[in-house]
């Protein structure tokens, strides 16, 4: 370790194994552009309503400002007639708007549902100046659609990830902490629960009851959790009987304290190195359901979709390319932030460095 890693080592809450981890993924030039592509992707995205919206971003009448692309304003408030909400679109709303004042749309002036008129051709219509990558079979803007998807799939896949892992953490955690029969009751349980046809059970499901985000995200994670168990269960059983855990015992210190303060933060490695590989499956998943008409209600935006639309409008490979390639790229910087972390976590890298 250099003087200035020292340097910087001691001015951060970070022990110099994390230290020497940070430096290895960061090593890792592949892995660290995925990440920060990845990263600026989805920050954008979390502003979609700013950069893809049929609503104004700003409107200045009468004197006053406007949001509507944060609050609905009736048509009345810029001297229409209706109280209804103001249909930004509609030609004469904008010019009672700048007959006494000005309007900011976004940059994208379509949302994943507006319905873009006027197109020369019928749609799904071929890319052009105004809708960069066409539209799809119901005149919707494929850009627009696109931003509202990736963000609506990267949140999915994050938060399956996160409530599957702490469930599966938990779990595993138990099973490995306290051993015989809740070890044999649980692993019996979890083969006859992975043995579960998922892909059925949403089918059927999907009949009953109209599918939405936080439907799909319960009934995802009730399969989902077991992900990580397996690998959990196993370190903890090898870490219970070391030496430390022996003492905390002997000093009276509770079974919670010891596995969740104790064990798990040193059985943790191998389960990072999952979480980018789970997400992707997660992504794929989602993809999948919405691809085969089981996933998020008719007309979300979705990468899924998209892709269904490219299969059943072969004459508009844009719509296929769009999907394909977003789908692509998304998985590929998620895989290669996992390898990177794995390649960080890897103690055998560790030893080859020292």
């Amino acid at each position: 370790m250099t003087r200035k890693q020292r340097k910087v080592l001691g001015l951060l809450p970070v022990s110099p194994i994390t230290w020497q981890r940070y430096l290895r993924f960061r090593a890792n030039h592949r892995a660290r552009w995925s990440l920060w592509i990845f990263l600026a992707l989805f920050i954008i995205s979390l502003f979609a309503e700013f950069i893809a919206n049929d609503r104004p971003l700003v409107v200045y009448h009468g004197g006053s400002l406007y949001f509507p692309a944060l609050i609905a304003y009736p048509e009345t408030d810029f001297g229409g007639e209706f109280k209804t909400e103001a249909d930004y679109t509609d030609p004469y709303v904008i010019n009672l708007i700048e007959e006494d004042g000005w309007l900011i749309r976004a940059p994208i002036p379509f949302r994943y549902d507006t319905f873009v008129v006027g197109l020369d051709t019928p749609s799904p219509s071929a890319p052009t100046a105004q809708n960069l990558l066409g539209t799809d079979d119901q005149a919707r803007d494929v850009v627009a659609r696109l931003i509202y998807g990736f963000r609506i799939s990267v949140l999915f896949g994050l938060l399956l990830t996160v409530f599957s892992s702490i469930i599966g953490v938990g779990a595993g955690a138990l099973q490995g902490y306290f051993g015989g029969l809740v070890d044999l009751l649980g692993q019996r349980f979890i083969e006859v629960w992975g043995g579960l046809p998922t892909l059925f059970i949403l089918m059927i499901l999907a009949n009953i009851i109209t599918p939405s985000f936080w439907w799909l995200l319960g009934l995802l994670l009730l399969f989902s959790w077991t992900a990580l168990t397996g690998v959990v269960r196993a370190e903890v059983l090898r870490a219970r009987n070391f030496e430390y855990v022996r003492a905390a015992r002997a000093l009276g210190v509770s079974n919670m304290t010891i596995m969740f303060r104790h064990i798990l933060p040193n059985a943790m490695v191998a389960t990072v190195t999952f979480l980018p590989f789970i997400t992707a499956g997660s992504l794929v998943t989602l993809t999948s359901l919405d691809f085969l008409g089981f996933g998020l209600p008719p007309g979300s935006p979705s990468l899924g979709e998209m892709l269904q639309q490219g299969r059943s409008n072969l004459y508009a490979p844009w719509l296929t390319f769009t999907a394909f390639f977003a789908i692509a790229i998304m998985l590929s910087l998620l895989v290669f932030v996992g390898e990177g972390i794995r390649d960080a976590f890897d103690p055998r890298k560790a030893v080859r460095e020292e």
